[in-house]
């Protein structure tokens, strides 16, 4: 693997085969959110609640790898009903003070576990 595995003691365990966050030539991925908590169990409430989990959960995970929400260059969020882009917006936007990062978002016919949205990001170290 040509990225280095970083460990993020505040995430939610992974439900599946891959890294959480991996770090290559000055960028960080995060793979991809649900609104898992990290203490066990889930956020079953609306998609507002759900985003507003993950984006906490990708603020601990960036935290943890000395990062923040402002070294976040790109975000891809994946929804089962793009009827709820309003929705995910207006949380999604309340945690970026300066200009949000690039961001693509997609319509999904299912998201793992039942969820309603998931969103990854790409972030950069300063200098990388």
């Amino acid at each position: 693997m040509a990225g280095r595995i970083l460990k993020t003691p505040s995430a939610p365990p992974a439900i599946g085969p891959y890294s959480v966050a991996v770090e290559a030539a000055g960028l960080v991925f995060l793979s991809g959110q649900v609104a898992l908590v990290p203490e066990g169990g889930r956020e079953d409430g609306d998609v507002s609640a759900q985003t507003r989990q993950v984006m906490n959960n990708i603020g601990a995970m960036l935290d943890d790898i000395g990062l923040g929400y402002s070294d976040i260059v790109k975000t891809t969020i994946f929804m089962v009903d793009i009827g709820d882009y309003s929705a995910i917006n207006e949380v999604y936007a309340g945690y970026f003070e300066a200009g949000p990062p690039a961001r693509s978002a997609v319509e999904v016919s299912a998201l793992p576990g039942g969820f309603q949205v998931e969103i990854e990001i790409v972030a950069a170290r300063s200098g990388g």
